[in-house]
């Protein structure tokens, strides 16, 4: 499998060659785009600066991610997915973010799944945003995006108010109807990421219950990640879910911790291997290392995704896109982390998008990447 590292002619907003991500990765099942805000570089200050309201910087967004688009050989029209993270200031004006959109791609209507998150790492930044592009349909060589299901009735009223676990089942009786409207179930889930408020935690783990009746035989990859508000002031709790037309299979460098746990290391679905979110976690004794520094913490756990390439049969060079959540615990030596990535990653180096979280599953995890990958 060759990817080639999306380079406009022109991209006036900043260097791009300076950085250890691509702005996007070309495949052969199509284009994946690190994560977008409205920064560039001002000749004045000598700095990257990110400047405007909402809607302007929304429309600066697309308008880097279409001038990325155009040198893949893409346009607008065959952007299949769209992640947009917005900071809790953000969600308050997300309708004009909706507005920018609907204007950018008018009748064409991909997926949707919409992230709050504490910060972005451009502090001025009110959102970022990622794009997959294929084809126009939703999906792409075999996947299929659902948009982010909240626990939410058909009026937009919270269901199962201060219950994840209530809310975790709605949300799954939810995808249920979607799934099963694309000729779909959840046998053919490949990957969960569900993000949680703070005051979910404490009965998080009952949510295991409702993933173990309602998804398998084979579990998908996951990530559950920790942010201070989501869509809906009331939910506790919301889920992306991705599927495949393909047969999943899981992959495991032998861990047995997952034995017990209703989700994979990985599963390859074709080509594509939808790989759990991993941290500093010890896979055997399932203790936390490196307590305070991000650095050490995320060359292991680069080391692990590592080992989980290696046992679908890859390797560092078939990552297509990395998303990396840090804790404001771990920011300070964040930008540090560029030199592990250049250090155990090829170049292309993969699709990024860096977002700070409220807090990680482990209170000692300062950072957690959840990556993508694409098999020969």
């Amino acid at each position: 499998m060759t990817f080639t590292a999306i380079q406009p002619a022109r991209f006036p907003w900043f260097d791009y060659s300076r950085y250890s991500f691509s702005l996007g990765l070309k495949t052969a099942t199509g284009a994946y785009l690190s994560g977008h805000t409205a920064s560039e570089f001002d000749p004045a200050t000598k700095r990257i600066v990110v400047r405007g309201s909402m809607t302007d910087q929304v429309r600066t967004a697309y308008a880097k991610i279409g001038a990325i688009l155009e040198a893949a050989g893409y346009g607008y029209g065959d952007v299949v997915r769209i992640v947009e993270y917005v900071k809790p200031e953000g969600i308050e004006r997300y309708a004009e973010a909706a507005a920018v959109r609907a204007e950018v791609f008018g009748a064409h209507r991909p997926t949707v799944n919409t992230v709050p998150v504490r910060a972005l790492l451009r502090p001025d930044a009110f959102i970022e945003i990622e794009v997959t592009a294929g084809a126009p349909i939703r999906d792409v060589s075999g996947v299929v995006f659902l948009p982010s299901v909240q626990p939410v009735d058909d009026a937009g009223n919270i269901i199962g108010a201060g219950d994840v676990v209530a809310q975790t089942r709605a949300i799954f009786e939810k995808a249920g109807r979607l799934l099963g409207a694309l000729g779909l179930s959840f046998a053919n889930v490949v990957k969960t990421l569900d993000y949680i408020t703070p005051a979910a935690l404490g009965a998080y783990k009952g949510t295991g219950r409702v993933r173990k009746e309602f998804l398998g035989p084979v579990y998908p990859g996951s990530a559950g990640i920790l942010m201070p508000r989501l869509v809906h002031p009331e939910a506790l709790i919301q889920y992306d879910f991705t599927a495949s037309r393909e047969t999943p299979v899981a992959v495991n460098p032998g861990w047995s911790r997952y034995q017990k746990l209703t989700y994979s290391p990985a599963v390859r679905a074709g080509k594509m291997l939808f790989m759990s979110g991993q941290g500093a976690l010890d896979p055997e004794t399932e203790r936390m290392l490196f307590d305070g520094d991000v650095v050490a913490q995320a060359e292991y756990t680069y080391g692990n995704i590592i080992k989980v390439l290696e046992a679908a049969g890859g390797g560092p060079q078939h990552l297509v896109k990395t998303i990396e959540y840090v804790t404001p615990a771990g920011l300070p030596h964040y930008r540090e982390v560029a030199g592990v990535r250049a250090k155990l990653l090829r170049a292309p180096f993969p699709a990024s998008t860096g977002l700070v979280c409220e807090l990680l599953l482990r209170p000692e995890m300062l950072i957690e990447v959840d990556p993508l990958a694409i098999l020969d």
